[in-house]
């Protein structure tokens, strides 16, 4: 009897909490970035960007995103495609679309996937690293979720604290970042080096 009172409570927990977050996404006002996505600079050290073509609204229609950057960076041989999605408004039991899952819709095998670690002004953080082959073609992937808060490499480990940041303070705004290498010897430590220096640039028009 006792067993099934608390079962019983313990249902009714969970389902105010997943309601309360429904009616705090309903209610919240999205959020604004502190400075637009093409404010990074186009000259990142020795790396030189350029923006990438529009992306066609089928794309658009599927990935929903407030804005986004798309641009390949060059350093005398090397390029590096960057593009980051920013959503002002994400909701509870939602997320990003992952490139762990867009990536095989679009043909490409994940061959190898693990983590890097990127030097930041305070410490290291963890990413995303994913091997991936089309054809023969084969490159590197680096990916992660970063909003004002927090950078992040786990899908799950987002969807809670964006549950929780629904609840508590109604910020959901986040955004995907990807870089994408040729699979080389020297790509990869070019790859974090170049993360070392957008991360802040993305935190920058996100706000602090």
């Amino acid at each position: 009897m006792r067993s099934s009172f608390w079962s019983f409570a313990a249902t009714l927990t969970l389902l105010g909490g997943t309601l309360a977050a429904s009616w705090l996404s309903d209610e919240r006002r999205p959020d604004v970035l502190a400075y637009p996505l093409a404010s990074i600079p186009k000259k990142l050290g020795a790396w030189v960007g350029a923006d990438a073509p529009a992306l066609d609204e089928g794309v658009l229609r599927v990935l929903l995103p407030t804005s986004y950057v798309d641009r390949d960076y060059r350093r005398d041989s090397e390029k590096i495609s960057v593009f980051i999605s920013y959503y002002a408004q994400q909701r509870a039991g939602e997320s990003m679309h992952s490139p762990k899952n867009c990536l095989p819709g679009s043909g490409w095998e994940i061959w190898d996937y693990g983590t890097a670690q990127v030097p930041v002004e305070r410490g290291k953080v963890t990413i995303n690293k994913y091997s991936i082959q089309n054809n023969g073609n084969r490159l590197v992937v680096l990916y992660w979720y970063q909003s004002r808060q927090r950078i992040l490499a786990s899908e799950y480990l987002g969807k809670v604290l964006l549950m929780r940041d629904s609840l508590v303070s109604g910020n959901t705004a986040g955004s995907l970042v990807k870089l994408t290498v040729l699979d080389r010897p020297e790509s990869l430590a070019s790859a974090v080096n170049f993360a070392s220096k957008i991360i802040p640039e993305v935190q920058r028009c996100l706000g602090h």
